[in-house]
């Protein structure tokens, strides 16, 4: 059975729930590499050393010190750590609520680490109404609590059959945008663009199943490895084609609708190049109506256009 890491109470109002908190996920497809000595591929070890005794030390002979002065040190034990003066240090404070699907709460978007909870026997009434209200009103409750010492912002959902606490960033743990190189201007989007790509997006969704995906990372590593036991060559992948060249924005996106459907169809896709000729074949044949996808789109889309719309990018 699982090992709750933290236990303690959810304070809603003045009702308190006993809860316990487990640790929602876990590290499935992790390839450990240990540290060798170069010379003669020996395994190093890393020891504790007291550089007054200068010998190594146990792990267990280590205590926490904080420096309060140069050189100057006072000893916190796990007892004083347990003193701290915080109503959050047993207790997951609720602070409010908001909506769920605020746009306005970003905060809720930069997690940490996320916890079942497991409400004890005596706490499971209180605990599914709370969950029941939060589910029906759209609701997330924003928390306040203490775990391995410092204490996090965090969120409160309803999921599965139990709730979520999600940790989150302290905003000012949030670095911001203008940071980075964005653009100022506006951009204008021609009708035959916003077209194609309502139609590359209307192509590639479907309903998420989670197991669709896998660690393809880890097995292609492990492919790697399995070559050097057995004393094979690894070849590195052939690197994408820099060309250097602006693409055809709509020769692109035309490729990419044609490569989503022929993905779901099991055919072969089209490439953007092949998009890009087949395009420009279309175009030295004025005489015939044209018969892209691309330029079906734009004709149908300029006759329904309103004034162009512009857009800034975030």
């Amino acid at each position: 059975m699982a090992r709750a890491m933290w236990k303690g109470a959810i304070q809603f109002g003045l009702v308190t729930i006993p809860v316990k908190l487990y640790v929602a996920t876990e590290s499935a497809y992790t390839i450990r590499f240990n540290m060798l000595h170069e010379k003669d591929l020996s395994r190093i070890q890393m020891k504790t050393w007291c550089p007054v005794e200068d010998e190594p030390i146990a792990r267990t002979d280590t205590v926490k010190g904080y420096e309060y002065s140069p050189g100057e040190y006072v000893v916190i034990t796990d007892e004083d750590l347990e003193k701290v003066p915080l109503k959050t240090m047993r207790s997951i404070e609720i602070e409010q609520f908001a909506k769920a699907d605020d746009e306005d709460s970003a905060n809720t978007r930069f997690v940490k680490q996320a916890y079942y909870v497991e409400p004890d026997k005596i706490g499971r009434k209180p605990f599914y109404l709370l969950r029941s209200v939060l589910q029906e009103e759209g609701l997330t409750a924003i928390c306040k609590v203490v775990i391995k010492d410092r204490e996090a912002l965090a969120a409160l959902d309803p999921f599965a059959d139990t709730m979520l606490l999600t940790t989150l960033h302290w905003p000012d743990e949030i670095r911001s945008t203008k940071e980075l190189d964005l653009p100022d201007e506006d951009y204008d989007f021609k009708a035959a663009e916003l077209a194609m790509a309502r139609q590359l997006v209307s192509a590639m969704t479907g309903e998420f199943d989670p197991a669709d995906y896998k660690d393809e990372y880890h097995e292609a590593l492990m492919q790697v490895i399995e070559s050097k036991i057995e004393g094979h060559e690894v070849k590195a992948p052939e690197p994408a084609e820099e060309t250097g060249k602006l693409v055809d924005l709509m020769a692109a996106l035309e490729a990419s609708v044609n490569a989503a459907k022929a993905s779901r169809a099991g055919e072969k896709p089209v490439s953007v190049a092949e998009a890009k000729k087949a395009r420009e074949g279309k175009a030295e044949r004025p005489t015939k109506p044209a018969a892209s996808k691309a330029k079906r789109a734009e004709t149908e889309a300029e006759a329904e256009a309103a004034p162009k719309r512009k857009r800034k990018t975030a």
